[in-house]
């Protein structure tokens, strides 16, 4: 029988703090305050992981300890997470300030959005995939490219204003949206895997009604760091478990399980090299079924 919560393991693995020192945090501040299981084993819960990652940036921002534990005890983190259930790209932001978005045309998107493909294509196997297309329109011309991925994979669930809930053999998880949500306005492709990560999210910059299709905007952020794919397949989870509970339980072991250490070198040349390619429109590429996710 699987126990409720995280271990002390899990929680190393999201956080980058090390077992000693968070029961060295527990024994002098009292801070994490995990579960204990009557063998005492500690257990802890996702808001005690974000609450921990506070710490870690508040200690990394210059803050004292018991300075960067009380800021981090005074966070809403229940209110924050639940805010983060209708935006990959804003819950992403609100777990890592630290990043910076970029604002990209359209077309720039859809290169960088091939080039992880490709990449999870080729190295992602049993790994975690999830994908925003905004309109059911623009996945239907990517869904055999998206078969395809889902294939070796541990799990794939694609969001866009699909008209119900649908588990087609071989192929990703479609799970309805709202167009008026805000995960209505976002394109996102997620790749969680144990030997590749790579996640780009972006935001539909308003008042673009009237452009053309080619001349959109998107504000964007992108990471190969693991514990950011990580946090981005978190926040999109969440988001399709609000349709799809019984369809996403399944993944919960693999979003807690570790997270692996770090993208071979080569991994990130190979993805850097079809970005370039693709962003630039290399002719000697052939290119890929579109995958457009706006």
């Amino acid at each position: 029988m699987t126990l409720p919560g995280l271990t002390i393991r899990e929680v190393v693995s999201r956080t980058g703090v090390e077992a000693p020192r968070l029961r060295m945090w527990e024994q002098r501040h009292g801070f994490p305050a995990p579960r204990r299981l009557p063998s005492g084993h500690r257990r802890y819960s996702e808001d005690d992981v974000e609450l921990i990652r506070r710490v870690v940036r508040g200690r990394g921002a210059g803050l004292e300890l018991k300075a960067a534990i009380d800021e981090a005890r005074r966070a809403d983190v229940p209110a924050a997470r639940a805010a983060a259930e209708d935006s990959i790209y804003a819950g992403l932001l609100r777990r890592r300030p630290d990043m910076v978005g970029n604002v990209l045309p359209k077309r720039a998107l859809i290169g960088i959005s091939h080039a992880i493909e490709d990449e999870c294509g080729v190295r992602a196997s049993r790994g975690l995939l999830f994908a925003s297309f905004q309109r059911e329109c623009h996945y239907r011309s990517a869904e055999a490219r998206w078969r395809d991925l889902a294939g070796p994979a541990q799990s794939a669930i694609v969001l866009a204003d699909f008209p119900e809930l649908r588990e087609p053999p071989g192929a990703p998880v479609e799970v309805p949206i709202d167009r008026s949500d805000p995960i209505g306005r976002e394109w996102s492709v997620i790749c969680d895997g144990p030997e590749f990560t790579a996640m780009l999210a972006g935001w539909e910059r308003p008042g673009q009604d009237d452009l053309e299709d080619g001349e959109r905007s998107f504000e964007v952020v992108w990471s190969t760091e693991p514990e950011v794919v990580r946090d981005a397949a978190l926040v999109a989870s969440s988001i399709a478990e609000r349709c799809a509970a019984r369809l996403v339980e399944p993944i919960r072991n693999g979003l807690a399980a570790p997270i692996g250490g770090g993208v071979d070198p080569d991994a990130i040349t190979s993805l850097t090299n079809r970005m370039v390619a693709y962003v630039g429109g290399a002719r000697s590429l052939p290119a890929p079924r579109p995958s457009e996710a706006a």
